[in-house]
């Protein structure tokens, strides 16, 4: 079992900047890969970003450029870092962890991007 927690969604101004956290307990051992994901109300679920457990990095399209995600091994941890948000940043953004004992998921936080 894993279990990831999220924190750091808020209202921003357009062109603000947020960080989100996502720590993770459990069986930390068997994560694959940590990613971030978002949704809006009426909309499927869409990737945002990831790092794998051996580092490899990928970011959606729309945020190759403004967003950075990062691991702190030690804090067991993932942030994903915010800037330059838009209005379409608004959404609920969740963790993911697939890991060899399931594919488990955060219970998401507010971003609203609005002036």
């Amino acid at each position: 079992q894993v279990q990831l927690v999220e924190s750091g969604g808020g209202l921003v101004q357009p062109g603000g900047s947020l960080r989100l956290s996502c720590a993770a307990s459990g069986n930390i051992a068997s994560i694959v890969a940590m990613n971030w994901y978002r949704q809006v109300p009426g909309k499927q679920r869409e990737f945002v970003a990831s790092i794998t457990s051996d580092g490899n990095i990928n970011y959606a399209d729309s945020v190759k450029g403004r967003f950075t995600i990062s691991r702190d091994n030690a804090q067991n941890t993932v942030h994903l870092v915010m800037n330059a948000l838009k209005s379409a940043d608004t959404a609920v953004y969740y963790c993911n962890a697939p890991s060899w004992g399931g594919d488990y998921w955060g219970q998401g936080t507010q971003v609203t991007v609005s002036s």
